[in-house]
């Protein structure tokens, strides 16, 4: 519980607790209103993810944000989030990452790596801040939404850097998603070849089942396991990211003559990890797993909509078009780049 201090007319200081329930209770709300509106034409291909952090926006820059949600938000950006990551380990197992196979993982794992590595030099080039570059990175590289946030415990941008990374890695894979079904006939791609190539590029998973899908049983099914191998790597990305955050942070701490600053260690990627090993050895019932996936979905939407409300859009503006082009970029490689990967090895 936060405590907060009012001075009263008479003088005397009155403190009153508000805690952390207001900024929860608030961030419930947008996440309730964005599951409501997925029923509306058109919007059902968005996930509740990316429409709770557009009205989280929408709400702080339109009413604005109230500063006695400060302690809930806080708490749903850190807490609620660390635990939403480590439960996504509940959705793989050892078993799926075998069905991809060394070939399909070998694609996934260097279409990961070139892309990050692409986008982060290109970022350079472009002049684009590190964090936000490292951000769109991760978003495109690995698996959207959730890993701009995951990725964010260790990068520490500011609310708008994740904003408009969540924003590039949704247009950009809302368009792929529309766009891939056209072109298997087209590039000669077979169910388990095109399966494989939506899996390693398309960012956001709900986007790579709508697109895999497509083209039949096999394809999304495929699809779909190859997208969750790649999730699977967002651990060893984050840890790695951590660690050459520590080691800028230590530097910097010597390089001004005092000590470095608390390294970020993600904790909560061993839990992650841990759990991808649970799930792996023992068998959920399929309706609690069920129960385990929406948990999730509702846990990082929150997280989400918490973003959104600590967003202001003049300091999105501020960022220019840079960080999108650096996005469109980044999607454009991550595409053609695994498309000739998943050629070799078809």
């Amino acid at each position: 519980m936060v405590a907060h201090t009012d001075v009263v007319p008479d003088g005397h200081v009155e403190r009153r607790t508000d805690g952390i329930w207001p900024g929860l209770l608030l961030t419930a709300v947008i996440v309730a209103a964005a599951f409501g509106v997925r029923g509306l034409p058109m919007v059902g291909v968005l996930s509740p993810m990316i429409l709770s952090i557009v009205l989280g926006i929408a709400f702080r820059n339109l009413v604005g944000t109230p500063a006695r949600t400060k302690p809930g938000l806080t708490f749903a950006l850190r807490r609620i989030l660390r635990l939403a990551i480590a439960l996504l380990g509940l959705q793989i197992t050892a078993a799926q990452l075998a069905e991809v196979g060394f070939a399909g993982f070998a694609v996934v794992a260097l279409t990961l790596v070139g892309t990050f590595l692409f986008t982060i030099g290109l970022g350079r080039l472009l002049g684009v801040e590190r964090k936000l570059a490292e951000l769109i990175a991760a978003g495109t590289s690995i698996c959207g939404a959730s890993a701009v946030i995951a990725t964010n415990t260790v990068t520490r941008a500011p609310d708008e850097d994740v904003a408009y990374a969540v924003a590039c890695v949704t247009v950009f894979g809302s368009l792929a998603m529309f766009l891939y079904p056209l072109l298997p006939g087209l590039l000669a791609l077979n169910a388990h070849a095109y399966g494989l190539w939506t899996g390693a590029s398309i960012h956001e998973i709900a986007q790579v089942v709508a697109a895999a899908y497509q083209q039949g049983q096999a394809a999304g099914e495929f699809g779909t396991v190859a997208k969750l191998s790649r999730v699977m790597l967002l651990a060893p990305m984050v840890i790695g990211l951590g660690l050459l955050a520590t080691r800028r942070m230590r530097r910097g701490g010597h390089d001004h003559g005092h000590a470095p600053a608390r390294p970020p260690m993600p904790w909560f990627v061993l839990g992650f990890l841990a759990l991808v090993v649970v799930n792996s050895l023992i068998v959920i019932p399929p309706e609690a797993k069920a129960l385990l996936i929406l948990s999730t979905t509702v846990m990082l939407s929150i997280s989400l909509a918490a973003m959104g409300l600590e967003t202001d859009i003049g300091k999105l503006r501020a960022k220019g078009l840079r960080p999108f082009f650096l996005g469109l970029a980044a999607s454009i490689f991550i595409a053609l780049f695994s498309l000739m990967l998943v050629k070799l090895v078809a």
